[in-house]
């Protein structure tokens, strides 16, 4: 092996890593999918209630009654995100990238489903 091609692994594999582990965060949702408009209208539901996302309570969203500013408005979603993993993993558990946060850990405590998360994913993204 030439040092051209050694230097392309030892910079591919640990892309391929980060990929490969970014596809198994949230297996039952096909990341070549795109969200339809009942999968959207799904997840604003649960995002907007109280007893399951409560998302309002702290994200300003255009639209929501009494949105809070505790977290980060929910704007260009898309842009902010353009991994749909990375969206998932934030909400499915915040305290990986900020172990101090006052989010909830969505999906490691169980408040959501692994179906309303990928929903609530899929409307946030929409944002």
């Amino acid at each position: 092996m030439n040092i051209d091609a050694r230097y392309a692994l030892k910079i591919m594999l640990p892309a391929l890593a980060t990929l490969a582990l970014l596809l198994a965060i949230s297996p039952a949702y096909s990341l070549a999918a795109e969200a339809s408009a009942a999968d959207i209208e799904e997840g604003r539901q649960v995002a907007a209630d109280r007893q399951r996302g409560n998302c309002y309570s702290c994200h300003h969203v255009a639209g929501a009654e009494l949105a809070g500013n505790v977290g980060p408005p929910l704007v260009v979603m898309k842009q902010r995100f353009p991994d749909r993993a990375v969206l998932y993993q934030q909400i499915a558990d915040p305290r990986i990238r900020n172990p101090d946060t006052v989010m909830p850990p969505y999906g490691a405590h169980g408040i959501l489903t692994e179906h309303e998360l990928n929903r609530v994913v899929d409307y946030v993204l929409s944002l």
